[in-house]
């Protein structure tokens, strides 16, 4: 009768495809981390210019500070569900995910300027000092998307850059309110956004 086996029982080799999906795994999430937010919505910044044009008029009309402010937070409320639908439209249409690593920096990035805006915005309604609302909106919009287009194509901080360009000019006259919001929320919306739906899709 053969003597039994002294060698140690060998662990089974680990399952290839296992491995196999776990690096696929790695490697698209590394991928996400270090890609591009391309999500960013040309035609939907082509109707965001065109209603705050709407907008800049409308409240141009109006006899009071408090309702011209009405105006444009309404429209902020406007372009803002235009930008959301249109975003997740697009990025549904290149396969992409809102989830994804880049979605996220590029949300990072966006929102403190943002949230900033809100606040002085909300000071400057306690104080009625009506004269800075356009420098503090274009200034703060501007910030925002270029901290965010850093995670985007280049255009956007291009984008960014004239808004805030648009910003210091309304600062430095500020008079010319409405023209400087309709120059940079309205113009400038709908040329970049032409520009993003023709060169990086929709």
């Amino acid at each position: 009768m053969a003597a039994p086996s002294l060698r140690p029982h060998e662990p089974r080799a680990p399952d290839l495809s296992a491995r196999a999906m776990d690096n696929l795994r790695y490697i698209r999430e590394t991928m996400e981390s270090a890609g591009r937010f391309t999500a960013v919505p040309g035609w939907g910044g082509v109707a965001m210019g065109l209603t705050a044009l709407l907008a800049g008029a409308l409240a141009a009309r109006q006899p009071t500070s408090r309702a011209w402010l009405a105006v444009w937070l309404l429209e902020a409320c406007v372009a803002g569900g235009i930008a959301a639908a249109t975003m997740a439209h697009k990025a549904r249409a290149g396969g992409t995910s809102l989830l994804s690593a880049s979605t996220r920096k590029f949300a990072l990035a966006f929102t403190p300027p943002v949230l900033v805006g809100a606040a002085l915005t909300a000071a400057l309604s306690i104080y009625d000092v009506h004269v800075l609302y356009a420098p503090t909106w274009l200034l703060c919009y501007g910030a925002a998307v270029v901290a965010s287009g850093v995670q985007s194509v280049r255009v956007v901080p291009v984008m960014g850059s004239c808004f805030f360009v648009a910003g210091l000019l309304a600062l430095a006259f500020p008079a010319w309110r409405d023209g400087w919001l309709a120059l940079g929320f309205g113009v400038g919306h709908v040329g970049f956004g032409l520009v993003i739906a023709r060169r990086h899709g929709g």
